[in-house]
């Protein structure tokens, strides 16, 4: 199963306005695509946040990348054009357990 993530660390004073608009226009966007099974969305702080994508197959997270994240990314850099670094990673899941 492909694994997308995306990592923010966030200018605390945009802290709230950055989860807000992640929990309730951004990932629930994302997830209304149909290219993901599941999304979680994870706080360490207030001002780091995670969002994990999992697909069903490679094909659903390419098909994901090639024709929505452009959009995505260019509507996020709209509401939040400075004070937010991303890192986006790919993982491959190999073996769970529970």
């Amino acid at each position: 199963m492909p694994l997308y993530e995306v990592t923010l660390q966030v200018d605390p004073a945009l802290a709230t306005r950055v989860e807000d608009h992640m929990r309730n226009e951004h990932i629930p966007a994302i997830f209304a695509t149909g290219c993901f099974r599941r999304i979680r969305f994870d706080t360490a702080s207030p001002a780091r946040l995670r969002t994990r994508y999992e697909a069903d197959s490679p094909a659903d997270l390419e098909r994901y990348l090639r024709e929505h994240a452009p959009g995505f990314r260019a509507e996020f850099q709209r509401h939040f054009p400075a004070g937010v670094a991303l890192t986006r990673e790919t993982w491959t899941e190999r073996q769970s357990w529970g």
